[in-house]
């Protein structure tokens, strides 16, 4: 058995359930993934052979009053991700990916969801800067009409508790339909949005429930960045397929309405054998020889991936960073190939113009094997004008906050440990507990944190945007540059961030973006007074 496979399987919770033995000592060898693979049961198709689709952009229902308002109905639904399987689905007006929802810097977007799937949801905006009723707290729940088991993890029966016998007196319900209110005073970006719900995160987006929302801004569209089809959402992900070809996954509880949590082999997360990007296994799609602009979200629960552009003849094409997270980066960083966790965002140029027609560019995952190893391909089918351009100055508004403004430092931990239930994920010795405040901040205070991770963990802030200020003492690396809402903790890292903790107050999350772990306790409550 693969040392790989062994951390998805034993990892980090073997050595916690050990004693003794140090997590550093345990992980000097840093592996390439955390979790365990699951294996389809289905024929997979050839790569590179399925068109690439691009999710539709959903048009308003009005936009009178200077707000955009829309309507998504969460549905269950069945779609041919595999060629000629038809394999059933939660989803976000009946697709997966979720409809696209581009908004315009400062333009309010109000969305009005409506929940028809047989259990309750929350939806968070992943990188809005939000008001905390519209945030997506895990207990703020929309209930479907006749409901009537627990509204989180039902492991000890209260309509506001938690599988870990929690109880939330905050909780907010609300039947079949709720609004969410998106000021979106915030820079342009790839945000998306997915479902939150307590205990229950990571399974109900495998099942389909994430979708992109885009905001744009006057001066990023002056700057020249390939545009219009030569921009391309890249959502990736990754799935399992079982013989019927539904969506495999190892939950306690396949119908998600009581236990929360998957099995013992799965705990470090969860896995899949076929990549997809937009809902499409190793998809192909046809370009011009020019710059293309890809804006890409690793929405995977738990795999990590290093991406690389490789032509045929074995050459890579550079990957010019020109944004993270939190939109556009100060100037374009290049990189040859680039990590990406769980949850977070890149925005890329690609030149293809030097690859000749009919030539094809493989995107490869690094970190992956056999299949896992292909994520698409691009085909480069005809010779084009081209008048984009990456400037050398692509944004003159990042925040430089400085050490010296924080008015305090604080230090997380991120670790397997015990909870009541067995073993879970931890944030300072603790699991999550909606009833807890952990962190309490001033509005406008900046704060430096240190987190220290004991195998991979994508920290994720809610409502503010963050600069990575050094990894284990060292400098930050290349692809921590821009402003960014999740960090890539590697095992035995410790990673330090700024930010000023502006916006609105109210109760907010920190949590791992692994999304098993997440569902398994590793989250906390941050209160902005």
């Amino acid at each position: 058995m693969s040392r790989r496979r062994v951390l998805g399987i034993g990892g980090a919770l073997g050595v916690v359930a050990a004693g003794g033995l140090s997590v550093s000592a345990a992980l000097a060898r840093r592996p390439p993934v955390t979790g365990a693979e699951l294996r389809s049961a289905v024929p997979l198709p050839a790569p590179f052979r399925v068109p690439l689709p691009i999710p539709a952009v959903l048009r308003p229902v009005s936009t009178s009053g200077g707000v955009d308002r829309y309507e998504i109905t969460q549905r269950e639904a069945s779609a041919e991700i595999l060629p000629g399987v038809k394999t059933p689905l939660w989803t976000y007006e009946g697709t997966f990916p979720g409809p696209t929802i581009e908004s315009r810097r400062g333009r309010p977007v109000t969305v009005s969801h409506r929940n028809t799937l047989p259990v309750p949801t929350v939806v968070h905006l992943h990188g809005g800067r939000t008001p905390a009723a519209s945030d997506g707290y895990p207990t703020d729940l929309v209930v479907p009409e006749g409901w009537h088991g627990a509204a989180v993890g039902m492991g000890h029966g209260s309509s506001h508790g938690s599988s870990h016998g929690m109880q939330d007196p905050r909780a907010v319900l609300t039947t079949l339909t709720r609004d969410y209110t998106f000021p979106l005073e915030q820079r342009p970006a790839l945000l998306w949005y997915h479902d939150h719900r307590m205990d229950f995160t990571a399974p109900a987006i495998w099942r389909g429930l994430a979708g992109l929302h885009l905001v744009r801004d006057d001066a990023e569209d002056s700057l020249g960045l390939p545009a219009g089809p030569r921009e391309l959402p890249l959502m990736i992900t990754d799935r399992a397929f079982a013989a019927d070809g539904s969506l495999d996954y190892p939950a306690v509880d396949p119908t998600l309405r009581e236990r929360p949590g998957v099995g013992g082999s799965y705990l470090a997360g969860v896995l899949g054998d076929v990549i997809l990007v937009n809902g499409a296994p190793w998809p192909v799609h046809e370009v011009d020889a020019a710059r293309y602009r890809l804006r890409v979200l690793n929405a995977s629960n738990a795999r990590h991936y290093e991406l690389e552009a490789v032509l045929d003849d074995g050459r890579r094409l550079d990957l010019v960073q020109v944004g993270a997270d939190q939109g556009l980066l100060a100037a374009p960083v290049v990189h040859r190939f680039l990590p990406i966790a769980p949850a977070e965002r890149y925005d890329l140029v690609v030149d293809f113009s030097h690859v000749p027609v009919g030539g094809r560019v493989t995107v490869v995952n690094r970190l992956g094997s056999g299949r896992t190893r292909d994520v698409m391909a691009f085909r480069v089918v005809r010779r084009a004008a081209d008048g984009s351009r990456i400037p050398r100055v692509l944004s003159a508004d990042l925040p430089l906050w400085r050490r010296s403004e924080a008015v305090r430092v604080r230090q997380f931990a991120f670790r397997a440990g015990r909870m009541r239930a067995g073993h879970g994920w931890l944030i300072g010795g603790l699991p999550f507990d909606p009833a807890r405040t952990d962190v309490t901040v001033r509005l406008g205070d900046v704060e430096v944190w240190r987190f220290v991770a004991d195998v991979h963990h994508p920290v994720h802030l809610h409502l503010v945007g963050f600069r990575v200020l050094s990894r284990s003492g060292g400098p930050p690396l290349a692809h921590d540059a821009g402003l960014k809402d999740t960090v890539s903790l590697r095992p035995g890292e410790s990673v330090e961030i700024i930010s000023r903790f502006d916006g609105y107050r109210g109760r907010y999350l920190f949590h791992c973006h692994n999304a098993e772990h997440e569902d398994m306790g590793m989250m906390a409550n941050l209160e902005i007074v």
